[in-house]
């Protein structure tokens, strides 16, 4: 006699049990497998982000040293800053970077003689050249494979010796420095970060107007954007004053003169730069990639930071 309750017990799932339990297992795996997708997407922005936070700080802090010891001297024609941005680096993959500036001026860094202030290096000088530069190359072999590069910028400090014997008191600060130094900028001794798409500096100038109707000057601050379509792209500071022939004056908000923005005093520098993501730069290098796809990369893993420093007095 079979017993009615065993045979119950021994019965398994239907068909529509299975078929309901697998679609409620499959919503469940999609769902998660979504929230995976967006948490890896979110952990590696946030890791990119990082890294190009570093990338900017370890940039910025360096240049913001040097330009609050910049040394320069009244009274003379030698030029003591000099600033120029290239709309284009140099190189296979010049079309992919738009602003880049190359910078030479005089400061008193405290890592002169090597960091050895006071040491047997020390022969008394303090003050030094530095000149920053954009590259595209490779930050270790320094080629421009393009497989392997990408946007470095470099720092090279002159020392004291070096700087009074080659450098300081000349007219043209850029040739000078270019004859003996620009070559060794790039070295890969003088790193300072990579992934840096653009570089650019906005110059602070205090302004001194005479009043209309015979009242006192008027003294009030203009920012020169290098690099900006209106301002122009070379910027030279002089001992007799700010050299700026090839600054648009008329597209400068106030309106000043040459004149006036010539006699005017250099009180800050904004620094501003664009730090692209490690799979940025690796997509970028795409030589056939689309243009409205190389803008969207540059919209989605580009981060902008900038810095402004207040500049010793002249």
């Amino acid at each position: 006699m079979k017993n009615p309750l065993s045979s119950a017990r021994r019965r398994g799932f239907t068909l529509i049990e299975l078929l309901v339990a697998m679609a409620i297992t499959t919503v469940i795996v999609a769902v998660l497998v979504s929230i995976t997708g967006v948490a890896v997407d979110t952990w590696q922005r946030g890791r990119s982000e990082i890294r190009a936070s570093r990338q900017a700080k370890s940039m910025l802090d360096t240049m913001a040293k040097d330009f609050e010891s910049l040394v320069s001297r009244r009274g003379n024609n030698f030029e003591w800053l000099y600033t120029q941005v290239e709309s284009q680096l140099p190189g296979p993959s010049a079309n992919q970077s738009t602003n880049a500036a190359e910078l030479i001026f005089f400061t008193a860094a405290t890592d002169r003689y090597e960091g050895n202030i006071g040491g047997t290096k020390d022969l008394g000088g303090d003050v030094s050249a530095v000149g920053y530069q954009l590259k595209w190359q490779d930050p270790v072999q320094g080629d421009e494979d393009d497989k392997s590069a990408t946007f470095v910028l470099y720092r090279l400090l002159v020392n004291p010796d070096q700087t009074f014997q080659d450098l300081l008191g000349k007219e043209d600060l850029e040739q000078a420095f270019s004859s003996k130094y620009s070559s060794k900028v790039a070295d890969v001794e003088n790193f300072v970060c990579e992934n840096v798409y653009q570089f650019t500096l906005t110059y602070q100038v205090e302004v001194t107007k005479p009043a209309s109707g015979g009242g006192a000057p008027q003294t009030f601050p203009v920012r020169v954007t290098l690099g900006d379509s209106g301002a122009g792209n070379e910027i030279r500071l002089r001992g007799n004053g700010i050299d700026a022939q090839k600054i648009s004056t008329g597209s400068l908000s106030p309106q000043v003169t040459s004149e006036e923005l010539k006699a005017g005093r250099l009180t800050g520098v904004e620094i501003g730069i664009t730090v692209l993501s490690d799979s940025a730069v690796i997509r970028l290098n795409n030589a056939a990639l689309d243009q409205k796809v190389r803008e969207k990369i540059l919209a989605q893993e580009s981060f902008q930071y900038s810095r402004t420093v207040e500049l010793p007095g002249m």
